[in-house]
């Protein structure tokens, strides 16, 4: 009711795209339903319409028109998206399953407080936000949607009405891509207005609730950052675009403090508090460069050590001197600083084992006795010996190549963030398609050839397993890593503690979604063992990206899932660009994921989780659904017609032209068109343009069919009730089948070409919503997820359009007949619908 009413509020006002295409709307939204009942192609739709209520248009008349709807349901979406986050409190149930809240007070019930308290002082919540291209919205739309949320929650009608103006004369497209640093400013600014007060408003929680000891624990919640850091295939990353990033981080941090401190010397004003209070914020103005010259004598930067013990005074003062009043404010800002910090966000260095490798032999060129001649020829073994063991000290600047330098750089880079930062500054270096064991040992010869000690590396080297085969064999990989000394020396220094990173993106790429994530779930099962043999604790970093094909959905229902065979004392994982916005777009909703990631970790270690281990007979019948999707699904990726259809009926080709960030769409830019070069965020952007969203349910139907015939449904319907691992895999799915529209693309099925392909799409998408519907005893998808189900079927109808026009344009690309002019016109509607219908979705690449 909301949206209607404000949608014609929109309808008033003096915009173009409002006069030449709003007051068409209805009876577009009305020829694509009925279109689509009828059977007919995007391309009918379109040309029908004009027809029967614009026959008098000329062929540019028409295509302007097109662009005015384009504009004018894009920013429907950001109506939908603004009234969303303005009720976000009443549609999410902040109180209810998941919550702290909640939690705390079964624990009441179950006189397990104590059991609570125990985990509360050692798990870990880290959430790390990267700059992957999936962020459709500029930072001006995301500074409307905030403030249009507020004029809403308040009812100030003539302030929706100016901003609503405001968005129609705002351009969504960008004309040239971000740099890396422009990416990382916007996050730091995300950061500064979400994610510092959210992070207390939890911790507070936590503390109120009667839980103390947890103060102990600066992992509780932490914030991970990769833009900047991760140069994995973006080689306009540098490392003086990290240097910047660092510095801006802090200086963002103490600018926070410095406004919390100043707060305080408002409500501390009793003698004997009001001076320490007051020399404090002239010493944080003072670093931060605020302070005039005659005013900072005698002032010394700030240690935060040292914060910390003025602000443990303070609270001892209050508490002695002046009966605890406001000490509540000290406490929480305590918590503030030992979560934070002076780094806000640790910073990740991300590059691929490959060009690690490729940086090794530049350094051996120029430096030929590093390594003896007949290196290559080795054993692995002998190979990590040698590179784990290698002795000297490189000259960066000597490798020509500006990447493989860089690379080599960016090792000492981490030194300068720690020494700044702290060391929670900048202390992990992923190392992404991890193949074994030498990947690693590869880069921990780079830190000792960049001059750090063997004794001395205070940085957690992190392999990245993200194929289906290096899933497989990443238990062999650690254990391997584990047996050498010198390796294990540094672990030993690093607290016996090991990150270990799994890919969900390239997995479902690589293996299928099922496959994907029973895979996942498998190796950290493997790594868990060998890691519990070898006396060190492994800490799993999750790649999610937003749709459930790349490990997104309702991800905190994976974590619930976990049983005491998996190390689960750290949650772990990325927050990637359009998810930042959608799920961590305002406070509450931080809070409120931050809670469900939390009370998750808890939940998987209370006493109970026992019930969460599998049965032999669950084990058996997960491997058996999983290695049948696997095979149904590598068989449709090796089909002849897999990467021709990608290339020829999809926007693939599109998505390198949206300007949205830094990052290329491939690792390797100067090849011909290889299916491993391609990053999992185009491809399964791809399938979500075309709504198909064949990465999340592809398999899974012939998987769940072929046990059905063989007389395992029950079993199946009890799984799906008994496991919560199973549940969360096919709830997820349910959510990219509700995303799907597979009635827009089924004039594909008499295509000369790809006809027969595109039925096997069809058909595979039938089976497995039949399939899944019977496993989990629903009538439709999304049945026991109204809130989800209702928001999607909105914007589902909003956006129906704009992927009408989308199709439309790629059908007239087609087209050999084409001038020039006319295929750039359909490709440049091609890329604009992107906008709309990826915020749309809000989590669908």
């Amino acid at each position: 009711m909301r949206y209607q009413l404000y949608d014609r509020l929109f309808l008033t006002l003096p915009l173009d795209a409002v006069q030449q295409a709003g007051l068409w709307m209805p009876l577009i939204h009305e020829a694509c339903t009925d279109g689509y009942a009828e059977k007919m192609d995007p391309e009918a739709i379109v040309a029908d319409f004009f027809r029967s209520h614009l026959p008098d248009l000329q062929t540019d008349e028409q295509i302007r028109l097109l662009f005015k709807v384009i504009q004018y349901i894009e920013r429907q979406v950001v109506l939908v998206d603004a009234l969303e986050d303005a009720a976000y409190e009443q549609i999410h149930h902040m109180d209810g399953t998941g919550s702290w809240r909640q939690m705390a007070e079964s624990m009441d019930k179950d006189q397990s407080r104590e059991e609570l308290g125990a985990i509360l002082r050692d798990i870990g919540v880290r959430v790390v936000l990267t700059a992957h291209p999936t962020q459709f919205y500029p930072k001006t739309i995301l500074s409307i949607i905030s403030d249009l949320a507020k004029a809403i929650r308040d009812n100030q009608t003539s302030d929706v009405r100016q901003l609503l103006e405001q968005l129609g004369r705002t351009p969504f497209a960008r004309e040239e891509a971000p740099s890396p640093l422009d990416e990382a400013l916007q996050l730091i600014s995300h950061l500064k207005r979400v994610f510092y007060p959210a992070v207390g408003d939890l911790l507070d929680q936590v503390a109120e609730s009667g839980f103390h000891d947890f103060d102990q624990n600066p992992e509780l919640i932490q914030i991970g950052f990769w833009p900047g850091g991760d140069r994995d295939g973006n080689p306009n990353i540098t490392q003086e675009t990290t240097r910047q990033v660092a510095a801006e981080l802090k200086r963002t941090i103490l600018s926070k403090y410095y406004l919390d401190v100043k707060d305080l010397s408002r409500r501390l004003s009793f003698k004997g508090i009001h001076e320490p209070v007051m020399k404090l914020r002239r010493r944080l103005q003072n670093d931060l460069g605020r302070l005039p010259a005659n005013m900072n004598k005698g002032l010394k930067p700030l240690e935060l050590p040292e914060l910390k013990s003025i602000l443990k005074d303070m609270e001892a003062s209050l508490v002695r001197d002046h009966s605890g009043l406001f000490v509540d404010k000290i406490q929480s800002f305590q918590r503030k600083v030992n979560s934070f910090g002076f780094h806000f966000a640790s910073l990740d260095i991300r590059q691929d084992s490959r060009v690690i490798r490729q940086t090794l032999e530049a350094i051996h060129a120029i430096h030929p006795d590093l390594f003896p001649e007949d290196f290559e020829t080795y054993s692995s073994e002998r190979q990590i010996e040698a590179l784990l063991n290698v002795e000297g000290e490189i000259d960066c600047g000597l490798i020509q190549d500006p990447v493989l330098r860089d690379t080599a750089e960016s090792v000492n880079v981490i030194a300068d963030i720690q020494a700044s930062n702290g060391e929670a500054g900048a202390h992990r270096y992923v190392i992404s398609n991890c193949r074994s064991a030498v990947d690693v040992a590869r880069l921990f010869a780079l830190f000792r050839l960049c001059g750090w000690k063997a004794a001395e590396i205070t940085v957690d080297l992190v392999p990245l397993f993200e194929t289906v085969a290096d899933l497989k064999t990443a238990h062999d990989t650690m254990e391997t890593i584990y047996k050498v000394p010198v390796y294990r020396k540094h672990l030993e220094g690093r607290d016996n503690k090991q990150t270990v990173m799994l890919g969900f993106s390239d997995g479902t790429k690589d293996g299928g979604y099922f496959m994907a994530n029973w895979g996942i779930y498998s190796a950290k099962e493997s790594i868990t063992s060998v890691s519990r043999q070898a006396g060190i604790e492994v800490r799993f970093f999750d790649g999610r990206g937003g749709p459930p094909a790349r490990g997104g959905g309702d991800t905190h229902l994976f974590y619930t899932a976990l049983g005491r065979s998996v190390e689960n004392k750290q949650i772990q994982t990325t927050i990637q660009g359009q998810v930042v916005s959608a799920t961590y777009g305002i406070r509450q909703a931080a809070v409120h994921n931050l809670e469900l990631l939390l009370t998750a970790g808890i939940k998987s270690r209370l006493g109970h989780s026992d019930k969460k281990q599998l049965t032999a007979e669950a084990r058996s019948m997960l491997n058996e659904l999983a290695d049948i999707s696997y095979e149904t699904y590598r068989s449709f990726k090796e089909h002849p017609l897999f990467i021709p259809y990608l290339l020829e009926r999809s926007p693939l080709e599109f998505y390198g032209r949206t300007n949205i960030a830094s990052r290329p769409m491939r690792r390797n830019q100067e090849a011909t068109f290889r299916f491993e070069d391609l990053r999992a965020i185009p491809f399964v952007g791809a399938w979500s343009q075309l709504k198909q969203n064949v990465p999340g349910f592809y398999g899974l139907g012939t998987a769940l069919k072929s046990l059905e015939d063989r007389g395992h449904l029950d079993e199946m319907k009890t799984l799906f009730k008994e496991v919560d691992l199973f549940r969360a895999i096919l709830g997820n799915s349910m959510q990219s089948m509700s995303k799907s529209n597979l009635e827009l693309t089924r004039y594909m099925e008499h295509d000369e070409k790809f006809g027969d392909f595109y039925l096997q799409i069809f058909n595979e998408y039938e089976l497995t919503k039949s399939m899944v519907l019977k496993v989990a005893g629903q009538s439709y998808l999304l049945e026991d997820n109204d809130r989800s189900r209702q928001s999607i079927a909105l914007r589902e109808r909003v956006v129906l359009p704009l992927f009408t026009i989308q199709q439309y344009a790629l059908k007239k690309l087609q087209s050999e007949d084409l001038q020039e002019n006319e295929r750039a016109l359909f490709g440049k509607m091609v890329m604009r619908t992107f906008f709309g219908n990826i915020n749309a979705t809000r989590n669908s690449v």
